[in-house]
Parts: structure tokens; sequence; C-alpha cells
């Protein structure tokens, strides 16, 4: 190349790789993120609970952050940024006014915080701060703070604990962890729920930290047992007015996880229910038909699969109206008649269960349950003889008998004695 040449080579603007002009992809801007933010304001709730509360949304690996202000500062999941307790005074709020830390649950990304906040000298040197946590929590955290010499109360569910001076209770929500709890606030019917309901997904079962599915459900179904309409939630933005729907959508898509199904299979309420009535769980089934007969009010399949599920859990009166609906429109219906035969059994009625009993058997001789059922309630009159001359009832008696003299044997300590 000549002299001249390089010259002019030197001054050419270098060429980009076609590849990377036409296949990079530019990174989108991360939206500015909003800091402290009022509960009252982006809530609606004008209650003092909130008048001066403040939360914020998790950064990254972080979850929310919630400070009740009130006759004291208490925060509620303490994040796992470092940086959050340094802007508490642009809120005008002190972080020596903090005395309580309520965590939903021992996951790092909701915890770990609270040591940073225990490193601040005043707060060390005076040990003012409780730390509120279930029992189930992870041990070595619970360690860590007990040896920093801070209180450390550990929860069952079903306290009320006072928090800058308003009562909340403590709901335990297992599932996601053994130790889940949530905080309810009757007045304004809000919910803070940690990873328990979020507003737009269902939180992983962690079963390394005794997370279960059979548990998240009996956790969804203690918080549907309040009049729930708002939600802080442990990530994302809270919900206001609609937190009682959020809580049924977290129900029934922790419901479908349980029987192996996804929103694509347009799984019927009924199939749900015949799937989730194989596995016992019959609050569950109970729930499904409900949702079935708003749908159907008239469903005879429905109403009897709940009144099924109603019996075997003790709830006979109302499986017992269920039955009688369906009767009336169908009064040689063999099944429910043995069924509110099953339920006036549990009610101690046993010649009226016997009636229905014999009833179903002169529409269906081969029903193996009611023959059963009909041998118990004779056996319940004092009818001995005639029950023994049942011959299901025989085969079932004799076998129960036979696993409980079983049962005992087993019972006996090594010298023979009980």
């Amino acid at each position: 190349m000549t002299e001249e040449a390089k010259k002019q080579d030197q001054h050419k603007p270098e060429e980009e790789p076609k590849a990377l002009i036409e296949d990079e992809v530019l990174p989108e801007e991360e939206p500015d993120h909003p800091g402290w933010l009022s509960i009252a304001e982006i809530m609606k709730i004008s209650h003092p609970v909130f008048e001066k509360s403040k939360f914020l949304i998790g950064y990254h690996h972080s979850s929310n952050v919630y400070v009740l202000a009130g006759d004291y500062l208490t925060i509620v999941d303490t994040g796992n940024d470092y940086t959050i307790f340094g802007e508490l005074e642009k809120l005008g709020l002190s972080i020596l006014d903090i005395k309580k830390v309520v965590l939903t649950h021992g996951h790092r990304d909701h915890c770990m915080g609270v040591f940073e906040l225990l490193r601040y000298p005043p707060i060390m040197e005076n040990k003012d701060i409780e730390i509120i946590i279930h029992a189930a929590g992870p041990a070595e955290f619970k360690k860590m703070l007990t040896e920093t010499g801070f209180k450390l109360t550990e929860l069952k569910g079903g306290e009320t604990l006072e928090l800058s001076g308003f009562e909340w209770e403590a709901i335990h929500t297992p599932g996601h962890t053994i130790d889940g709890i949530c905080l309810y606030h009757a007045p304004t019917r809000t919910a803070i729920t940690g990873d328990t309901v979020l507003p737009e997904a269902i939180a992983d079962v962690d079963k390394a930290g005794g997370g279960r599915l059979d548990h998240y459900l009996y956790g969804l179904k203690q918080l549907m047992k309040k009049k729930i309409e708002n939600i802080l939630p442990g990530h994302d933005v809270p919900v206001a007015r609609t937190g009682y729907r959020t809580i049924e959508q977290t129900y029934e898509g922790v419901m479908m996880k349980v029987i192996d199904i996804n929103a694509e299979s347009k799984t019927t309420w009924m199939e749900g229910a015949a799937k989730l009535a194989e596995k016992g769980l019959l609050e569950e089934v109970v729930f499904c038909c409900d949702k079935e007969l708003a749908l159907r009010p008239g469903n005879v399949y429905a109403m009897q699969l709940k009144a099924f599920a109603l019996n075997d859990m003790g709830r006979c009166e109302e499986a017992i109206a269920l039955l009688d609906q369906i009767l009336e429109k169908q009064s040689d219906n063999a099944h429910a008649l043995t069924a509110k035969g099953h339920a006036l059994l549990g009610l101690q009625k046993y010649a009226e269960g016997l009636q229905c009993f014999d009833d179903a058997l002169a529409i269906n001789p081969d029903i193996k349950e009611a023959q059963v059922f009909k041998g118990m309630a004779l056996t319940f009159l004092g009818r001995h003889d005639e029950a023994m001359k049942i011959e299901a009832f025989k085969t079932e008696f004799a076998a129960r008998f036979k696993n409980e003299v079983d049962k005992l044997m087993h019972q006996k300590k090594p010298d023979g004695t009980d």
C-alpha cells in the first residue's frame, strides 16, 4: 500500500460488522423507580393506620418494604436492599423510631435487610427493636438475631399484634414456605401477604423451606375467611378493592397445580372437582361445585358431589338440604337417598336413615354402600342379628374389626401390656 493510500485509509470511518448492526438488540431502559410512596394515597384508604405509612417497591431481588407509622415505626419485611434505611430521613421519619420489624417469612429477599438495620450504631447500642417472625422460621437466622441480643418474638398464628399503635392479626399461611405469615387489619380490610398472595403470579413452593401445595391451600383458606379488600403484597404493586378475588385466583391456581393441569387444558369445574375428590381435598371439591352451581344452579351432579363431600366433612345438615333438593326433582335417585341416609346417621337419626337405605335398595338392590350403611343403622338401633344377615355389612364389619384388633396388637408393649 502506498503512503498516500495509508493516509486515506486512516481517515475512513471504521465499518461496523453487519451482523452486529442487524442483530444487536439494545436493552430497554429501566423505568425510573418511584421510590417511597404513601399507602393512604395509593390505596385510597383514609384511616389513621396508613395516614403516614409508606411502602417501597422492591428493587431487583428485594421484596417490597412497608413502613407503618404511628406511635412509632414498624417495618414489615426489610427487603434485601441495604440502602433503604438511609432514605427514611427523606420521608421525615427517623430510623431510631423503628421499634418493631415483622417478617412475613425467612427468605433472604424479605429478611436480610434486618442485619443492615441492626448495624446502625445507636440501634446496636440500645437494642430497642423487636423482631417478629413465625416460630418455624430459619433456625440459623433466628440464632444470629438472638446472638446479637435483640428481642425475638416467635409467632404461631392467631395472635393480635400491636404495631405502631394499631392492632393487626397474624395469620399463619404456610405453603410457599412453612413459616409464612400474613397480617390482617380488620377495620380497613387490608392484608399484608408476603409471597402468599401476589398480584400477577403464584409463588413457587420452596420445598427446602418446608413449602407444600396442600399447606398452600390451607393458608389461602385462612385468608378467605377474612373480609379482605386490599392487599399489600411482597412483590409488585398493591391491590385495592379487589383483594379477595386476587386471593381466590391464587387459590384456584394452586388447586390446578395440585391436580397437575394448566390454564390451557380447559378443565371444567366438575372435572377439577372429581380430580380433587380423588386426592381427598374435600373443601376444594365444595369450592369447585359452588363455582359450577353459580354458573348452572340446577346441575344435579354438582349438587350431589358437593353433598357427598359435605357428608365426609361432617357437615350433615348442609348435605341433607342439598340432597332434599335433588330428591324433589329425582325421587328415584338411589345414590342421593343413600347419601341422605348417611347424613342422618351422622346426626344420630338412625331410624330415618334406615328408611332412606331401604328406599335406595328398593330402587337398586346392588348398591353396596347402602347395604353397609343399613347394617350400621340396624346395629345402632340394637337389631344386631338383622344387621349380620346383610352379607356386605358382615364382610365390611369383620374386616374393620380385624383392623381394629391389629391396631391394638401393634400398640402393645414388648411385655404384652397395653
